[in-house]
């Protein structure tokens, strides 16, 4: 099964700090990630919307939350639970880890047809 893992980042935590290192690790090494995509800072970003056929376009992060996404994971692993406890090596669970204050959403991916992955 494909999971997409999104990591968020918010105020509390330091920007350019690597939280990553025992999940790439361990799903590297199990052969579970797919692949792996880091975003640009959310300043630099815009947010399009179309109202009533009118496009309008916003300078800097997604307004109305503090949270943003700075990055994706693809895994392909046999389980939403072994999605999770991947999650959860980035999101600081062992012991002695900075804890991740945004947190990590898991998403199964779906095909065109709605079906799993």
């Amino acid at each position: 099964m494909k999971f997409l893992l999104n990591l968020y980042l918010d105020a509390a935590d330091p920007p350019g700090e690597r939280f990553d290192e025992d999940f790439l690790a361990a799903a590297w090494q199990a052969g579970e990630l797919v692949s792996a995509h880091a975003f640009a800072d959310p300043s630099i970003g815009v947010v399009v919307r179309v109202r009533e056929g009118v496009v309008s376009v916003t300078e800097g992060p997604y307004p109305g939350t503090s949270d943003h996404v700075v990055g994706q994971y693809v895994l392909d692993c046999e389980s939403r639970d072994r999605a999770v406890e991947l999650a959860a090596l980035m999101a600081g669970a062992r012991p002695g880890a900075r804890h991740l204050a945004g947190g990590v959403e898991v998403r199964p991916l779906m095909d065109a047809a709605g079906m799993e992955m």
